[in-house]
């Protein structure tokens, strides 16, 4: 499945520039929808919302460029993973989910996403936040581990060892979801290569000056395994655990990372674990 043989090319600062504008937008959608996450409201509603945001603000719903898929959102709620459909769910307090968005602008790409408890940190079960924790520090975790020169998978590597530190301090036991994994994005949403959120043998192909890939680790308060609901797209813990999700599209550059869907750009996150920020536009 992975493998060291793949070269990997990297982006101009021009397209980088137009990926940040793809990626900011993608941020500024689920700011938006961060706001909207509220008990009563139903997933589909949500995902009008984030239709209506990108729209306006001239963007494309890339998830809709996926055949077969036709929302703007993928929406997971407790114990599903990932690819959640909107619908008429209607979200309750102390229910978590996982907000998956994406949009071109100009032909370029961002992909991000966020796990929030739904009526706020205080409706939430003590494990759900911890998960929630564990996996955005191990999405920061992951993001830090990329340098130019350094290998891909070494990704992987810090995504799982951030998660089993975790799960030591918690005294909980979480699983690494290792059937689906981050990519690279550009003029398409998902690319090659693919990059794992655990330890894998391989090193994977050497990090260039412009890479960018999205990094997704999903995490489950439980088993690993995985089932496929007969929508043929809602993935769910075997277990009936409860998963987080937590995504960035990122930039690899000489000097540094810049967080293309992160609204700062990353800066206080990468800050906070040590590693260097550089974007090119500092003006957002």
């Amino acid at each position: 499945m992975f493998g060291r043989r793949t070269r990997l090319q990297g982006r101009t600062d021009e397209q980088l520039l137009l990926m940040r504008e793809a990626g900011l937008l993608v941020g500024r959608t689920l700011e938006m929808l961060a706001g909207e996450v509220r008990p009563g409201v139903t997933t589909l509603e949500l995902d009008r919302l984030a239709e209506d945001f990108i729209r306006s603000h001239g963007g494309i719903p890339n998830f809709q460029l996926v055949p077969g898929y036709s929302h703007t959102l993928c929406t997971s709620v407790n114990d599903e993973v990932v690819h959640g459909i909107p619908g008429t769910r209607v979200l309750e307090a102390g229910d978590i989910v996982s907000i998956d968005c994406g949009a071109e602008v100009k032909g370029w790409n961002g992909d991000a996403a966020f796990t929030a408890v739904v009526g706020g940190p205080e409706a939430g079960r003590p494990e759900d936040l911890a998960l929630i924790a564990a996996t955005e520090a191990s999405l920061y975790a992951g993001i830090a581990a990329m340098q130019v020169g350094g290998r891909l998978y070494a990704v992987g590597d810090a995504v799982e060892a951030s998660i089993e530190s975790a799960a030591d301090r918690d005294g909980r036991v979480y699983g690494v979801i290792d059937e689906y994994v981050g990519h690279g994005i550009g003029t398409q949403m998902h690319m090659d290569p693919q990059i794992p959120n655990y330890a894998v043998r391989e090193t994977g192909p050497k990090l260039v000056d412009g890479f960018t890939g999205a990094i997704e680790p999903m995490i489950t308060l439980g088993s690993t395994d995985t089932k496929v609901l007969s929508d043929d797209w809602t993935v769910v813990t075997a277990d009936g655990s409860r998963a987080a999700h937590a995504e960035h599209s990122v930039a690899v550059r000489e000097d540094g990372l810049w967080i293309l869907t992160a609204i700062d750009g990353g800066k206080a996150a990468l800050e906070s674990v040590g590693a260097a920020y550089a974007p090119l536009d500092v003006s957002v």
